[in-house]
Protein backbone atom coordinates (compact mmCIF):
# COMPACT_ATOMS: atom_id res chain seq x y z
CA UNK A 1 0.00 0.00 0.00
CA UNK A 2 2.80 2.44 0.88
CA UNK A 3 4.51 1.66 -2.44
CA UNK A 4 1.37 2.59 -4.33
CA UNK A 5 1.26 6.01 -2.55
CA UNK A 6 4.98 6.49 -3.20
CA UNK A 7 4.52 5.75 -6.90
CA UNK A 8 1.46 7.98 -7.08
CA UNK A 9 3.38 10.80 -5.33
CA UNK A 10 6.33 10.42 -7.69
CA UNK A 11 4.00 10.45 -10.69
CA UNK A 12 2.24 13.58 -9.39
CA UNK A 13 5.60 15.28 -8.78
CA UNK A 14 6.77 14.35 -12.28
CA UNK A 15 3.58 15.70 -13.83
CA UNK A 16 3.85 18.93 -11.84
CA UNK A 17 7.47 19.40 -12.86
CA UNK A 18 6.69 18.63 -16.49
CA UNK A 19 3.75 21.04 -16.36
CA UNK A 20 6.02 23.78 -15.03
CA UNK A 21 8.40 23.27 -17.97
CA UNK A 22 5.53 23.47 -20.44
CA UNK A 23 4.19 26.67 -18.85
CA UNK A 24 7.69 28.17 -18.83
CA UNK A 25 8.16 27.31 -22.53
CA UNK A 26 4.78 28.85 -23.38
CA UNK A 27 5.69 32.04 -21.51
CA UNK A 28 9.02 32.54 -23.26
CA UNK A 29 9.31 35.88 -25.00
CA UNK A 30 10.34 36.11 -28.63
CA UNK A 31 13.88 37.00 -27.60
CA UNK A 32 14.02 34.01 -25.22
CA UNK A 33 12.91 31.74 -28.04
CA UNK A 34 15.66 33.16 -30.24
CA UNK A 35 18.19 32.40 -27.52
CA UNK A 36 16.89 28.86 -27.37
CA UNK A 37 17.06 28.54 -31.15
CA UNK A 38 20.50 29.97 -31.81
CA UNK A 39 21.98 29.90 -28.35
CA UNK A 40 20.43 27.03 -26.47
CA UNK A 41 23.30 24.77 -27.38
CA UNK A 42 25.94 27.18 -26.09
CA UNK A 43 26.80 28.26 -29.62
CA UNK A 44 24.58 31.37 -29.80
CA UNK A 45 25.65 34.75 -28.52
CA UNK A 46 29.32 34.01 -28.90
CA UNK A 47 30.90 37.33 -29.86
CA UNK A 48 34.02 35.53 -31.08
CA UNK A 49 32.60 32.95 -33.48
CA UNK A 50 29.25 34.67 -34.18
CA UNK A 51 27.51 31.46 -35.31
CA UNK A 52 24.36 33.36 -36.35
CA UNK A 53 26.30 34.73 -39.31
CA UNK A 54 26.62 31.30 -40.86
CA UNK A 55 24.13 30.25 -43.47
CA UNK A 56 22.88 27.27 -45.39
CA UNK A 57 24.49 28.74 -48.50
CA UNK A 58 27.48 30.79 -47.31
CA UNK A 59 31.19 30.34 -47.63
CA UNK A 60 33.63 30.61 -44.74
CA UNK A 61 35.01 33.76 -46.39
CA UNK A 62 31.56 35.39 -46.45
CA UNK A 63 30.99 34.54 -42.79
CA UNK A 64 34.44 35.95 -41.91
CA UNK A 65 33.60 39.20 -43.75
CA UNK A 66 30.40 39.63 -41.77
CA UNK A 67 32.24 38.86 -38.52
CA UNK A 68 34.78 41.58 -39.36
CA UNK A 69 32.02 44.07 -40.12
CA UNK A 70 30.18 43.35 -36.87
CA UNK A 71 33.35 43.40 -34.75
CA UNK A 72 34.40 46.69 -36.30
CA UNK A 73 31.02 48.38 -36.68
CA UNK A 74 32.30 51.41 -34.73
CA UNK A 75 34.88 51.97 -37.50
CA UNK A 76 32.23 52.27 -40.21
CA UNK A 77 30.39 55.41 -41.31
CA UNK A 78 27.33 55.41 -43.50
CA UNK A 79 25.25 57.96 -45.38
CA UNK A 80 21.93 56.97 -46.94
CA UNK A 81 19.66 58.90 -49.26
CA UNK A 82 16.27 57.43 -50.04
CA UNK A 83 15.34 58.09 -53.65
CA UNK A 84 11.81 57.94 -55.02
CA UNK A 85 12.80 54.80 -56.91
CA UNK A 86 15.47 53.35 -54.59
CA UNK A 87 18.50 54.26 -52.50
CA UNK A 88 21.93 55.83 -52.70
CA UNK A 89 24.35 54.76 -49.96
CA UNK A 90 27.95 55.63 -49.17
CA UNK A 91 29.65 53.41 -46.62
CA UNK A 92 33.23 54.14 -45.56
CA UNK A 93 35.96 53.12 -43.13
CA UNK A 94 39.60 54.03 -42.63
CA UNK A 95 40.50 50.56 -41.31
CA UNK A 96 42.09 48.39 -44.07
CA UNK A 97 40.66 45.04 -42.84
CA UNK A 98 37.19 46.51 -42.44
CA UNK A 99 37.47 48.18 -45.86
CA UNK A 100 38.32 44.87 -47.55
CA UNK A 101 35.47 43.07 -45.78
CA UNK A 102 33.03 45.90 -46.56
CA UNK A 103 33.77 46.07 -50.29
CA UNK A 104 33.81 42.30 -50.70
CA UNK A 105 30.57 41.86 -48.73
CA UNK A 106 28.63 44.55 -50.60
CA UNK A 107 29.82 43.46 -54.05
CA UNK A 108 29.20 39.81 -53.17
CA UNK A 109 25.70 40.37 -51.81
CA UNK A 110 24.65 42.45 -54.82
CA UNK A 111 25.93 39.66 -57.08
CA UNK A 112 23.94 37.14 -55.03
CA UNK A 113 20.77 39.25 -55.37
CA UNK A 114 21.28 39.52 -59.13
CA UNK A 115 21.69 35.71 -59.31
CA UNK A 116 18.76 35.03 -56.90
CA UNK A 117 21.31 33.16 -54.75
CA UNK A 118 20.03 33.50 -51.17
CA UNK A 119 22.79 32.83 -48.58
CA UNK A 120 20.16 31.93 -45.95
CA UNK A 121 22.16 33.42 -43.08
CA UNK A 122 20.70 32.42 -39.70
CA UNK A 123 20.15 36.01 -38.56
CA UNK A 124 19.29 37.36 -42.00
CA UNK A 125 16.64 40.05 -42.13
CA UNK A 126 13.33 38.94 -43.68
CA UNK A 127 13.53 42.18 -45.70
CA UNK A 128 16.06 40.45 -47.96
CA UNK A 129 13.65 37.71 -49.00
CA UNK A 130 11.99 39.87 -51.65
CA UNK A 131 15.42 40.77 -53.08
CA UNK A 132 16.32 37.13 -53.58
CA UNK A 133 12.93 36.37 -55.13
CA UNK A 134 12.86 39.34 -57.52
CA UNK A 135 16.44 40.62 -57.71
CA UNK A 136 16.29 40.88 -61.50
CA UNK A 137 14.02 43.93 -60.97
CA UNK A 138 16.72 45.87 -59.09
CA UNK A 139 19.27 47.92 -61.01
CA UNK A 140 22.54 48.35 -59.09
CA UNK A 141 25.49 50.64 -59.67
CA UNK A 142 28.58 50.17 -57.51
CA UNK A 143 31.47 52.59 -57.16
CA UNK A 144 34.41 51.40 -55.07
CA UNK A 145 36.20 54.42 -53.64
CA UNK A 146 39.44 54.87 -51.73
CA UNK A 147 37.59 54.88 -48.41
CA UNK A 148 34.64 52.60 -49.07
CA UNK A 149 31.82 51.93 -51.46
CA UNK A 150 28.94 53.91 -52.98
CA UNK A 151 25.86 52.03 -54.18
CA UNK A 152 22.81 53.16 -56.10
CA UNK A 153 19.96 50.67 -56.31
CA UNK A 154 16.72 51.45 -58.10
CA UNK A 155 13.58 49.65 -59.21
CA UNK A 156 10.25 50.34 -60.90
CA UNK A 157 8.59 47.94 -58.43
CA UNK A 158 7.12 49.87 -55.45
CA UNK A 159 7.45 46.81 -53.17
CA UNK A 160 11.14 46.50 -53.98
CA UNK A 161 11.67 50.24 -53.46
CA UNK A 162 10.06 49.98 -50.02
CA UNK A 163 12.27 46.96 -49.23
CA UNK A 164 15.38 48.86 -50.39
CA UNK A 165 14.47 51.73 -48.04
CA UNK A 166 13.81 49.31 -45.16
CA UNK A 167 17.03 47.35 -45.69
CA UNK A 168 19.12 50.53 -45.96
CA UNK A 169 17.71 51.63 -42.58
CA UNK A 170 18.44 48.19 -41.08
CA UNK A 171 22.06 48.29 -42.28
CA UNK A 172 22.47 51.83 -40.93
CA UNK A 173 21.15 50.65 -37.57
CA UNK A 174 23.69 47.80 -37.58
CA UNK A 175 26.46 50.29 -38.39
CA UNK A 176 25.30 52.42 -35.45
CA UNK A 177 24.70 49.66 -32.89
CA UNK A 178 26.25 46.42 -34.15
CA UNK A 179 24.81 43.06 -33.18
CA UNK A 180 22.40 44.68 -30.68
CA UNK A 181 20.46 46.06 -33.64
CA UNK A 182 20.20 42.59 -35.19
CA UNK A 183 18.92 41.05 -31.98
CA UNK A 184 16.23 43.73 -31.69
CA UNK A 185 15.24 43.33 -35.36
CA UNK A 186 14.88 39.57 -34.83
CA UNK A 187 12.57 39.99 -31.85
CA UNK A 188 10.26 42.56 -33.45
Amino acid sequence: MKKRYLYASLAALSMTTMGAFVVQAQMMTGHDRLHAQHGGDGMGHNEHTMPGLRGANTTQAETAEMQTLFRNFTLIERDVRNLTNGIYTVTTTSDPDTYNALVSHVVGMIARVEANDNPEVIIQSPTLDVFFMRGENIQSEIEVTEGGIAVTQTSNDPELVAALHRHAAEVSDMVDRGMQAVHEQMTN
